[in-house]
């Protein structure tokens, strides 16, 4: 599994490399826009092709989940504290049949500790950041969590395997391919890497 984040600052060729990687096969683009307001997350959406909207997981606004026909939504680790306590209240008025729950977390043991079932859960760091500064990894060893969990932090093209062997199936990636000289090159490389057929391999 594949997960690119946005970059979280707007980049001139955002778009254009967006069209790109989904027609290269990116299945789950996670919308991260912590400066963005309700109407600039719903005008990003609008600059992508209807048909990649069920590709697109949102992490704020969950609300948009009935508006656009999307793939699921996010909650960040302290949503997931603040609002996830009595999940059935914050899920009602969501049209969630068929959408995907994930969510962030920073300690294995929370992972293995938690009782709300997620398609998948964000574990971070686990290298270098490339895009947060002085975010250093932590080296995460999940074989033992029967989760599906995917590794962030310091992905690059050159330590995927080392992801997959500390347990990962796999990854989610924001500077490695955003900061990246040949972004569509490394992406085809990661996602490759990691696509179901050879996901174990």
């Amino acid at each position: 599994m594949l997960v690119l984040i946005a970059p979280e600052k707007d980049l001139n060729n955002e778009f254009t490399l967006l069209d790109q990687f989904f027609e290269t096969g990116l299945e789950c683009f996670h919308l991260r826009k912590p400066a963005k307001n309700l109407d600039e997350y719903c005008a990003y959406i609008d600059q992508i092709d209807s048909k990649y909207h069920n590709r697109i997981v949102v992490h704020s606004f969950h609300e948009l989940i009935n508006k656009y026909n999307l793939k699921g939504i996010h909650f960040q680790e302290q949503k997931r504290r603040d609002c996830l306590d009595v999940p059935s209240n914050y899920f009602r008025g969501l049209s969630m049949y068929g959408k995907t729950i994930s969510s962030s977390f920073h300690e294995p043991e929370d992972i293995e500790n938690c009782d709300f079932e997620f398609d998948y859960h964000l574990l971070s760091p686990v290298f270098n950041s490339i895009s947060k500064e002085g975010y250093e990894g932590r080296g995460f060893k999940v074989t033992h969590i029967n989760k599906l969990i995917v590794g962030m932090g310091g992905v690059l093209t050159s330590n995927l395997q080392e992801f997959k062997e500390l347990g990962f199936r796999g990854i989610g990636v924001l500077g490695g391919i955003w900061n990246s000289s040949s972004p569509i090159q490394d992406f085809k490389i990661m996602h490759d890497h990691f696509t179901p057929a050879n996901r174990y391999s």
